[in-house]
């Protein structure tokens, strides 16, 4: 099998995943890198030299490397969508970490002109397709006739206690609702897939540790064009090590979905616990299991539409510019809230 040849582009995150996941065995089987750069230029050559690979002086550079066939993006996300279109341009793939932008029509344009020159862009999250934990909700919301989505409650906590530095996590206009837009958008993404298209989004948040400027405690409220609603807390602020667990209970018209509530270790890890209640012909139906998460980067995905070995599904880029519709919706009540 023939890898893809990438360029890490931003070495500040971009270096984690080097560490933890492109050269992990899931990552290196699809992908190989070809070079890194970073405005920082001693973090570039850095890299360059402990892996032996080209060491770009600019995007520019990376661009006009005929060998190198997609970017992973791990740049802030400020400007992120010109820069991928950028990128597409040049006539490479692209694989980006969430969010994809603040813009849903600038999204919308960038993915367009991506399907039309036939290039991949795929994030973390929203993930290309449905996999582990959120392909058996799937599944049971299918096979047991749950029928139309009611309500959900979601939430996601870790312990932060940060200060000010100047960055973008400072800056209210570019991380709105902070906990949400940083660690919450995970289950934006998840949860629009079930429950459709927002209409409205209310927002609630407070500073309570936090040195910086943005809230570190918040959480929105959610009301779909369905009629459906929804609530995800998210917090910087809760010291459990419970970390990230993204836990929610989604209600159905004849059942109830379950994952991660209650207790969980932090051994755990990538592993879900998911539970089921069911109504079928008056009797009630009970089932549970652990599943990997669906969470992270699905390189096999990505090797597979580079490669031509998939098609898209056209409703990928729908998912992407729903999750930033909320975004923006998130934002503006953020404004007022602040």
């Amino acid at each position: 099998m023939e890898r893809i040849r990438i360029a890490v582009v931003g070495l500040n995150f971009g270096a984690w995943m080097i560490e933890h996941e492109l050269l992990s065995s899931s990552a290196s089987k699809y992908i190989a890198i070809a070079g890194v750069c970073d405005y920082e230029k001693h973090k570039a050559r850095e890299w360059a030299d402990k892996l032996q690979v080209a060491c770009y002086a600019d995007l520019d550079e990376v661009l006009a490397d005929s060998g190198v066939e997609a970017v992973a993006l791990f740049s802030g996300p400020v400007g992120r969508a010109r820069v991928i279109e950028r990128i597409i341009e040049a006539g490479k793939h692209v694989m980006t970490t969430k969010p994809f932008g603040n813009d849903a029509s600038e999204a919308r344009a960038v993915l367009t002109k991506a399907r039309m020159l036939g290039k991949t862009v795929h994030l973390n999250s929203p993930s290309p397709v449905l996999q582990g934990d959120l392909l058996q909700v799937q599944e049971w919301v299918r096979t047991l006739h749950l029928g139309r989505p009611i309500a959900f409650r979601a939430e996601t906590t870790c312990c932060y206690r940060e200060l000010e530095n100047g960055s973008w996590y400072d800056d209210p206009a570019l991380c709105p609702v902070a906990p949400i837009f940083r660690i919450g958008i995970y289950l934006i993404h998840d949860l629009i897939r079930f429950f459709g298209e927002v209409e409205a989004v209310s927002v609630q948040q407070s500073r309570i540790f936090t040195g910086r400027p943005t809230p570190d405690n918040a959480q929105i409220g959610l009301l779909f064009r369905n009629g459906a609603i929804g609530n995800i807390f998210a917090s910087f602020c809760i010291e459990d090590q419970q970390y990230y667990k993204n836990a929610f209970v989604m209600n159905f018209e004849r059942g109830t979905i379950y994952r991660n509530m209650g207790p969980r270790p932090r051994d755990k890890g990538n592993e879900s616990q998911l539970q089921v209640a069911a109504v079928r012909d008056g009797e009630q139906m009970m089932q549970s299991c652990a599943v990997k998460s669906s969470e992270g980067y699905q390189w096999d995905i990505f090797h597979q539409t580079v490669r031509g070995e998939r098609t898209e599904d056209p409703a990928y880029a729908d998912h992407i510019v729903s999750g930033i519709r909320v975004i923006e919706m998130m934002r503006r009540q953020g404004e007022k809230s602040g």
